[in-house]
């Protein structure tokens, strides 16, 4: 008989190409509370654990040297090892995994079974970035424990009330009905904002709001009274802005180009518009902001300002399919701690009407538009891993 005194929890994994990042989050009072979090990187060059709890105290680290290879089986049985102590005091309900394509099919989070396992695979082509490293630990942990419930979220899920025609490429019918078709991605990020945004702003998130989340990979979003109505990337999460490492939205016939003069094959442009562009590939230095805001080289500047620039064509592209503009939210690693990058994007949209609060921003925010802005501003978090929990909570039930 199951133990009364002992609570729910939901572990939360998000595995990326080389880390896998988790949160354990217990089911108290009708609420997830948070009980620790942490990650393993450098899964296949030098691998490093840690784990800290809600407070941010260390409760557990390890490193295994240059040169060590974990892969993503290896380091999820290390974190299922640190676990079985962690959860001594808990049932674990469930695994909810960020998986960043759902395609037409998964357009809800869903409880996952092998074949929906097989089903997520076929979108891999769509984000070949992350589909194949979100479902590898769903994939282990079929295996290791077929009778744990696990639960698929999706990045693209929150922009499928997108209208129709936002979501449509100028193409052949055929390729419509076949999938070819504006997806939209870091929708657990943009849902977590528009579900905390009313205790920021009751006007913003009942109006029109475009939220920046800008990262190592970046996007923005129009938010009509929280729902998604448009956003910067599509069928990839290729398009759009300028990230670290990709390229962002580029002329197709760019591609062609690259195949005829140049002779590059698919796989070939693949790395060149994935891995080799964005930040990193104007700079010639580095794929961090930081770094390059940090730099006093040419190319560093250039690729800022390119990386403003783009933001600034979006940000009016996106307030017209709103019809205009009540406030702006600036979220991820950079939107959240790069003081510099929001100050010259609410400079750049000041015909907007968004008028900056220097010292605000300089500290952080929340708000960070002066008293009198016409559309306000703000820096707000985000926790895409709480949305995850929540939807693995709703699906399970518990």
């Amino acid at each position: 008989m199951p133990d009364p005194t002992m609570h729910d929890a939901i572990l939360v994994l998000n595995a990326g190409s080389s880390s896998i990042k988790f949160s354990l989050f217990a089911v108290r009072g009708g609420e997830l509370e948070l009980d620790c979090r942490g990650q393993i990187e450098g899964i296949y060059t030098s691998p490093r654990f840690a784990a800290r709890d809600a407070a941010g105290a260390t409760l557990s680290e390890k490193a295994w040297g240059e040169g060590a290879r974990l892969g993503h089986d290896g380091a999820l049985a290390h974190l299922l090892e640190f676990l079985r102590g962690e959860l001594a005091d808990y049932r674990l309900a469930g695994v909810g995994h960020r998986v960043v394509h759902g395609g037409l099919v998964y357009t809800q989070p869903v409880r996952v079974d092998a074949g929906v396992l097989a089903t997520l695979g076929k979108f891999v082509p769509l984000a070949p970035l992350h589909q194949p490293h979100n479902l590898a630990p769903i994939r282990a942990l079929l295996e290791r424990a077929p009778d744990l419930a696990q639960v698929a979220t999706f990045d693209t899920s929150f922009h499928r009330t997108n209208p129709a025609i936002a979501q449509r490429f100028a193409i052949p019918a055929e390729l419509h009905d076949a999938g070819v078709q504006r997806y939209g991605f870091h929708g657990l990020s943009y849902e977590y904002i528009a579900s905390v945004l009313p205790q920021f702003d009751a006007r913003a998130a009942a109006g029109r709001t475009v939220v920046l989340h800008l990262g190592n990979g970046a996007s923005m979003c129009a938010l009509a009274a929280g729902r998604s109505v448009a956003s910067t990337m599509g069928f990839t999460a290729l398009e759009g802005l300028m990230m670290g490492t990709r390229s962002g939205a580029i002329d197709p016939g760019v591609l062609l180009w690259l195949m005829d003069e140049r002779g590059m094959d698919a796989r070939a442009i693949e790395r060149l518009l994935y891995h080799q562009s964005g930040l990193l590939g104007v700079s010639g230095i580095s794929s961090d902001m930081r770094a390059l805001l940090a730099s006093g080289e040419p190319r560093a500047k250039l690729a800022v300002d390119l990386y403003v620039y783009r933001i600034r064509r979006e940000m009016g592209s996106l307030a017209a399919a709103l019809g205009g503009l009540d406030a702006i939210v600036f979220t991820a690693g950079i939107g959240e701690n790069s003081a510099e990058i929001r100050a010259r994007v609410m400079a750049e949209a000041a015909w907007l009407g968004v008028r900056a609060n220097g010292r605000a921003n300089a500290r952080g925010g929340p708000r960070i538009s002066a008293a009198k802005s016409r559309v306000a501003a703000w820096t707000i978090p985000t926790n895409e891993e709480l949305m995850i929990a929540r939807h693995t909570r709703r699906v399970l039930g518990v």
